[in-house]
């Protein structure tokens, strides 16, 4: 059973950065789309980013582009999201998910694996 355990959370100033890891456990990383996704209190989960297998591509929200950057090692087996001039709109819990047939979708259903989310804070 895929297992995804997100790390690297925490609070920081507005400008600030933080990076987020998700670990990949239980089956063939490299074989699977990672996304982050993020929900903040009282919105509805939103998608961050994406990346395709061999690392080389990304889809991310208007929002982040420019300012976050997702990258993947298939060696290691974790995927990194860079968050850079974070915004105290950033603010939210970020989920790590994955899926083998996902490709780069905004679409959170599509994506079978979740992990437990990550609290991310941005003090303005």
């Amino acid at each position: 059973q895929v297992q995804l355990v997100e790390s690297g959370g925490g609070s920081v100033q507005a400008g600030g950065s933080l990076k987020l890891s998700c670990s990949f456990s239980g089956d063939s990383f490299s074989t699977y789309f990672m996304a982050w996704f993020r929900r903040a209190p009282g919105k509805e989960r939103e998608f961050v980013a994406a990346i395709n297998l061999p690392g080389d591509s990304t889809n991310k929200a208007d929002s982040v582009k420019g300012r976050f950057t997702l990258t993947r090692d298939n060696a290691k087996n974790t995927v990194t999201l860079q968050m850079n001039s974070l915004k105290p709109e950033d603010a939210a819990v970020y989920y790590c998910a994955a899926d083998e047939a996902s490709g780069l979708t905004t679409i959170g259903f599509l994506y079978r694996f979740w992990g437990q989310g990550t609290q991310v804070t941005v003090s303005s």
